[in-house]
């Protein structure tokens, strides 16, 4: 079995005051200032990220059936289910017991449910009437059946965020009854099936996907993308089950390789590891405490994955305060960029200037790239929350009393919105324009939902963190 050695820092990194007193390690990296005393949520505070974590939760309640846990991408939109987003609702189940939402019967049941159909559902090369290859799935599997959608990628990351949820799963139901035996059992089986191996295509480097048709675009020959994972994003996760699977491991330099082409440079005055959208600082993380841990490259710099993770929420928040785009609505309780929902894929001229928008998108700001349409997204404050609440938390909260219902309804914050386009003259083609305020969306994704929800539980309690810690494999 492949193995990865990472120390442990000296001392956990301790969050930083709000606002102007923000304090970060300095740039060059090295040892951090003295710790300021922890940030404490005002009751206000609380009580609304009570809300908010309670209709996110019931969002994958309601929006996935019991007997499949076929988690919608989206919702109200019909399209198709989403295995990663099904990762996530795999992830809230424990969460809901903890917290009382949901009984521990209710939340067996589904967990098994889910657990067993993934399983169950059919493999193999072909491009129709199957589910994954491999031990991995398609991308978008069919809402009904399972079956693949269309003819969407087999996905090496979105199967690594179902997993994440599977083995949230494992850890958690750790009982004596039978539908927990039972749980341990399927989950282990989805895991260990996973052929992190072939999936390398003979290289150290996972791909990102494979298609049945290998003249696909931007595949090679035998059918895999040509693109790799490798440089900092997500798919830390990733490389952590594969070099730790006890069936299909990955090469034993798969890290080093992975970790080789990272950037490390300065955004807003502070240095870090870049990646624009801020879900390549988050996703990895609702699962992977990173606190203290430390690789070959973070050694070198002085700090830890979590530490990166801050940096780069500070640095969004900064952006937006300058607001270089002139943006309307944009400052320090209104920020944040990652994938999400956008308005439109067209130009406008608004306030003197030609500014073009997008509909789904990965946005970000970083010093690799800058994607920003004027689209704001809940999910890049909320899946910050460990990381910084002082500013993430009040942002939160903000967002929800500047734009009320536009922004926030049964299930907690709508995908996105943009304060700039506020001209119902302007056509879009997703979501709606409420004359002088904004476009909002109106659906909520499961990738955008699960990582609010998990990230909130991680500050107040490590819950999904302690469950991962436990995992043998991990």
């Amino acid at each position: 079995m492949a193995t990865l050695v990472l120390a442990v820092a000296v001392a956990a990194l301790a969050p930083a005051p709000a606002d102007a007193q923000l304090r970060t390690a300095p740039a060059s990296g090295g040892a951090r200032r003295s710790a300021p005393p922890p940030w404490r949520p005002t009751p206000r505070d609380s009580a609304f990220m009570d809300t908010l974590a309670r209709r996110t939760f019931d969002w994958f309640i309601d929006v996935t059936p019991v007997q499949t846990g076929l988690t919608p991408d989206r919702w109200p939109t019909r399209t198709f289910s989403s295995i990663a987003a099904t990762g996530f609702y795999l992830t809230a189940l424990p969460i809901g017991v903890e917290r009382g939402w949901i009984t521990r019967d209710s939340a067996r049941t589904r967990a098994l449910n889910a657990l067993r159909f993934h399983w169950q559902l059919p493999q193999g090369p072909q491009p129709t009437g199957v589910s994954g290859h491999q031990g991995f799935f398609y991308h978008f599997l069919d809402l009904d059946t399972g079956i693949r959608f269309q003819r969407v990628e087999l996905s090496t990351i979105d199967t690594t965020l179902l997993l994440g949820g599977v083995l949230v799963c494992r850890e958690y139901f750790d009982g004596t009854h039978p539908d927990e035996v039972a749980i341990r059992a399927y989950a282990d089986s989805l895991y260990h099936r996973v052929d992190w191996a072939w999936a390398t295509n003979g290289g150290a480097l996972v791909r990102m996907g494979w298609h049945p048709e290998p003249r696909a675009e931007g595949n090679d020959a035998q059918g895999f993308l040509t693109a790799t994972w490798h440089g900092y994003m997500e798919s830390m996760l990733l490389y952590v089950l594969a070099l730790g699977s006890p069936t299909h491991p990955v090469r034993d330099d798969a890290w080093r390789e992975w970790a080789k082409t990272y950037r490390w440079d300065t955004f807003e005055g502070e240095r870090f590891i870049q990646f624009a959208p801020l879900f390549g600082h988050q996703y990895s993380h609702v699962w992977l405490d990173f606190r203290g841990i430390r690789d070959d490259f973070m050694r070198r710099t002085g700090i830890d994955y979590f530490e990166n993770s801050r940096r780069a929420t500070i640095s969004q928040r900064r952006y937006a305060i300058r607001n270089p785009g002139r943006w309307r609505g944009y400052g320090a309780q209104a920020w944040g960029l990652t994938a999400a929902d956008g308005p439109v894929n067209a130009s406008y001229v608004i306030d003197g200037r030609r500014r073009t928008f997008h509909t789904y998108m990965a946005r970000g700001a970083g010093a690799d790239e800058i994607r920003d349409d004027g689209t704001l997204v809940p999910t890049a404050a909320g899946g910050s929350v460990p990381f910084a609440p002082e500013i993430t938390i009040p942002t939160l909260r903000a967002m929800r009393e500047r734009w009320g219902d536009h922004v926030f309804n049964r299930y907690g914050f709508v995908d996105s919105f943009n304060p700039t386009l506020r001209d119902t003259t302007f056509r879009v083609t997703d979501g709606r324009i409420v004359h002088g305020v904004g476009w909002f969306d109106i659906d909520q994704l499961g990738i955008d939902q699960g990582p609010i929800l998990a990230m909130y539980e991680n500050w107040r309690s490590d819950l999904v963190w302690r469950l991962l810690r436990k995992n043998a494999d991990v």
